[in-house]
C-alpha cells in the first residue's frame, strides 16, 4: 500500500504584521535610516507603511522594550537620542556579555566531539568578515562584523545570554551608525578580529576573554570620545 505523503507537522506560519512593521523599524533605526532624536507619530508612520494605527503601537511598544524607542509622556514617540554616557554603559555591558561568551566557547574546545564543528564556524564567519572587507562596501562589513560577534554568543549555547545580548546588539548598531567616521578601515577590522577568532580556537579561555574585553574596550571609547565632542559641539 502506497504510503500517505501527508504528516502530522506545524504549518508555517506568515509573520504578524505587527512582527514586519517593528523589524522595518528596527532596521531603518539600527541602519541610520532614521535617526536618532527622529519624533515618530502613529498616524504619520501607519499612512506610510500602510499599517494600522494599533499596528504601529504595538511595533513602537516592542522597540520601546528593546531600547531603540522612547515614549514621551502626552507627547508621542522618538528614537533615542545618542549621549555619551549611554555609550560607555552599551560598551562595558557588551564586553561583559562578550567576555562570558568568549570564555564558554573557548572551554567548549577541549571536547573533541565539538572542537572542530566550532572551528569550522568561527572559521566561516571570520572569512566572511574578510570578503565584506574585500568589497569595501560599509553595511556588508558592519552586517558581517555584527555577525561575528552575534555568532560566538550564540555557539556560546546560554539562552539567556544570547537574549541579552540581543538588546544590546541593536542599540550598539544605532550607535554605530551615526558616523561613519567610527567605522575602521577594512584592512585594521580584520586584524582587530584575528586575536579572538585565533585565541577561541585555540581553546585558549584566558586569551579569549582578554581579547573580547580589550576590543570592546578600545572600540567603546573610540565612541565615547566622538560623542563627547558631539556633546560639546566641536
Amino acid at each position: 500500500m502506497a504510503k500517505s505523503d501527508t504528516f502530522k507537522i506545524k504549518k508555517v506560519q506568515k509573520l504578524s504584521a505587527e512582527t514586519q512593521t517593528a523589524d522595518a523599524l528596527r532596521d531603518g533605526i539600527a541602519s541610520g535610516e532614521i535617526p536618532p532624536g527622529t519624533r515618530l507619530t502613529e498616524i504619520r508612520m501607519a499612512e506610510q507603511m500602510g499599517v494600522s494605527r494599533a499596528t504601529i503601537r504595538t511595533a513602537f511598544h516592542q522597540l520601546v522594550q528593546e531600547g531603540l524607542i522612547d515614549q514621551i509622556p502626552y507627547t508621542g514617540w522618538a528614537v533615542i537620542s545618542l549621549s555619551a554616557h549611554d555609550s560607555w554603559e552599551l560598551y562595558t555591558l557588551r564586553s561583559s556579555l562578550e567576555a562570558l561568551g568568549s570564555k564558554l566557547v573557548a572551554a567548549k574546545m577541549a571536547d573533541t566531539n565539538q572542537s572542530a564543528a566550532l572551528k569550522s564556524k568561527l572559521d566561516a564567519v571570520f572569512d566572511a568578515l574578510k570578503e565584506a572587507c574585500l568589497s569595501g562596501n560599509r553595511k556588508k562589513i558592519a552586517d558581517a562584523d555584527f555577525a561575528l560577534h552575534r555568532a560566538i554568543i550564540d555557539l556560546s549555547g546560554h539562552r539567556r545570554l544570547a537574549e541579552q545580548y540581543s538588546r544590546v546588539e541593536q542599540q550598539i548598531r544605532l550607535y554605530i551608525a551615526s558616523s561613519d567616521s567610527l567605522v575602521a578601515e577594512p584592512e585594521i577590522i580584520i586584524e582587530q578580529h584575528r586575536p579572538i577568532i585565533e585565541a577561541l580556537q585555540a581553546g585558549d579561555v584566558a586569551r579569549s576573554v582578554s581579547a573580547a574585553m580589550e576590543h570592546n574596550e578600545q572600540e567603546g571609547a573610540k565612541l565615547e570620545q566622538h560623542l563627547r565632542r558631539l556633546e560639546r559641539g566641536s
